[in-house]
């Protein structure tokens, strides 16, 4: 590459950056004459040639085009943003579907344990709960985790209330009734430059 690149890799998905859009699609066309040397070929859904970074938004809107492009990364969309000053700020949000499909399956599992006591159910969803925000609870995406948190709340609430006729469970006693079980959504990751700020003796 003439240029800065970077290449983030888990597993069999990645993305890499270059500071140069030559350098990008020169590597692009690598990558597929590789892959085709084995036989195999690039999702064409997943891979894509996207502007992006902090420079992205002003080229862009020179050349009379939209927003920069946003793309998803292992259960995050990456969002071209801006701080409180107005400079370069990468955004992660978690993905629309992971936020839809993942309390369907809490759905199924309370199901099956309709009928268990509240505590035992309580420290079950306290656990995955924590689980979820050990994972997402990145800067920028708390309110990604406050629509979460609801989401179980709520159906935590509906399977309380199908196992008794007499439902006595109103929004305001699940309120309670979460506030003792469920941790508070609150970001638990630093920023990347916090992260990194590390110092070596050499």
């Amino acid at each position: 590459a003439h240029g800065d690149m970077i290449i983030v890799r888990y597993a069999d998905d990645l993305v890499a950056g270059f500071e140069h859009e030559d350098d990008a699609r020169r590597f692009l066309d690598a990558m597929r004459e590789r892959f085709e040397a084995f036989a195999l070929t690039l999702h064409s859904d997943k891979t894509r040639l996207i502007e992006f970074g902090r420079y992205a938004a002003a080229n862009r809107k020179a050349r009379g085009l939209g927003k920069p492009e946003t793309f998803m990364f292992l259960g995050f969309t990456h969002i071209y943003g801006k701080s409180r000053r107005g400079s370069f700020l990468l955004q992660r949000k978690t993905r629309r579907d992971r936020l839809r499909t993942k309390p369907q399956d809490i759905k199924g599992e309370l199901r099956r344990r309709m009928h268990q006591p509240i505590p035992v159910q309580g420290k079950w969803l306290r656990q995955v709960i924590t689980g979820h925000f050990a994972y997402y609870a990145v800067p920028a995406n708390g309110r990604a985790l406050s629509a979460f948190r609801y989401y179980v709340t709520d159906l935590w609430r509906r399977t309380l209330r199908r196992r008794s006729q007499r439902d006595g469970f109103t929004w305001d006693r699940m309120t309670k009734l979460a506030d003792d079980w469920f941790p508070q959504p609150r970001i638990l990751h630093p920023w990347p430059q916090q992260r990194f700020a590390v110092t070596h003796p050499r």
